[in-house]
């Protein structure tokens, strides 16, 4: 167009047309609070893997949380999750049921995370805790190391009337069997076996909508097979057969008791009938979550199957 000249009548209509107004953002769907659901807190080993957190699982139900286990960073996990996915239970506030499933530290390294932090960020009750023989005399220590920490905060300057008591965590210990049931849900202990450990357990949990099985660490043990028994979701840890092969003979011996290969699950998730199999707490040594997936294919598990990652929800 020769500059200078008048633009057409109906261009200059066209670019002195005011902009259409952007269509306004949908907002988010509502999170769903009605299904119960799995979500995975953390999915570590003792392993320092900056991605994986300590092993930790929730499931929320009826809009309160249960805590299955205690790995390291549980509190800051669960609040991620209760940001990233909408799920208000997991809130530091609502922390007052956990299952332990054993003593071993990975386990456990997050006790005095979840018994003070809450309390200190106002969770209104104790948390009460379920495990093994040990796991009082285990709190019981705890609150002992951190005395100065809750008298600093009772007699201190922070406010604290209104939860005084919600440091306390009373412990009913379990070497398998019912052990825990509200309007949301009933929990079973299930024992395991895990290496040298006398008591180690998995749970159980039934609720209206699904019943879930969370193996804690165990090697292959008939009574996940039968708990689970067409469960919806058998939440199972796994280690790598083909990698394992290149371990050094000692921790050979100690896997194989302690531990359950993609080979081993296959089999037990074969008999089970889970409608979905989730690995957790992996021991990759090298391999990938495709590789674990493909070596249960392999081993001949045709259900549905997925390698967790932290923070995932099913």
């Amino acid at each position: 167009m020769t500059p200078g000249l008048p633009l057409p009548a109906g261009l200059a209509l066209l670019l002195h047309a005011p902009s259409p107004a952007p269509t306004p953002a949908q907002p988010p769907p509502p999170p769903d609070t009605t299904t119960p659901r799995v979500v995975i807190l953390g999915t570590g080993t003792p392993n320092a893997d900056p991605d994986r957190w300590g092993p930790a699982v929730a499931v929320v139900a009826g809009g309160r949380a249960y805590l299955v286990d205690a790995g390291a960073g549980v509190v800051r996990r669960a609040a991620a999750a209760a940001r990233d996915h909408g799920i208000a239970a997991l809130a530091p506030e609502g922390l007052d049921r956990l299952f332990i499933t054993h003593l071993h530290s990975d386990h456990t390294v997050g006790l005095p995370d979840v018994i003070l932090s809450p309390w200190v960020l106002d969770r209104p009750e104790a948390i009460r805790i379920f495990g093994p023989p040990g796991t009082a005399a285990m709190v019981a220590h705890i609150e002992e190391a951190w005395r100065e920490d809750i008298h600093m905060r009772l007699f201190g300057l922070e406010p604290r009337d209104a939860n005084r008591d919600a440091y306390r965590a009373p412990v009913t210990e379990t070497t398998g069997g019912p052990v825990y049931e509200d309007d949301n849900v009933r929990v079973t202990a299930i024992p395991v076996l895990h290496g040298s450990w006398p008591h180690a357990l998995g749970y159980r949990f039934e609720t209206a909508g699904r019943t879930i099985v969370i193996s804690g660490d165990a090697r292959p043990s008939e009574s996940l097979v039968e708990a689970c028994g067409g469960c919806d979701i058998l939440v199972h840890e796994v280690y790598s057969a083909e990698a394992f092969q290149g371990r050094e003979p000692e921790w050979q011996a100690y896997h194989a008791r302690a531990h359950t290969s993609t080979a081993e699950l296959a089999d037990i998730a074969t008999r089970a009938r889970p409608g979905l199999l989730v690995l957790y707490h992996q021991l990759y040594w090298g391999a990938t979550d495709d590789d674990l997936v493909r070596e249960i294919r392999e081993a001949g598990y045709g259900g549905r199957v997925v390698s967790a990652a932290d923070l995932d929800v099913y």
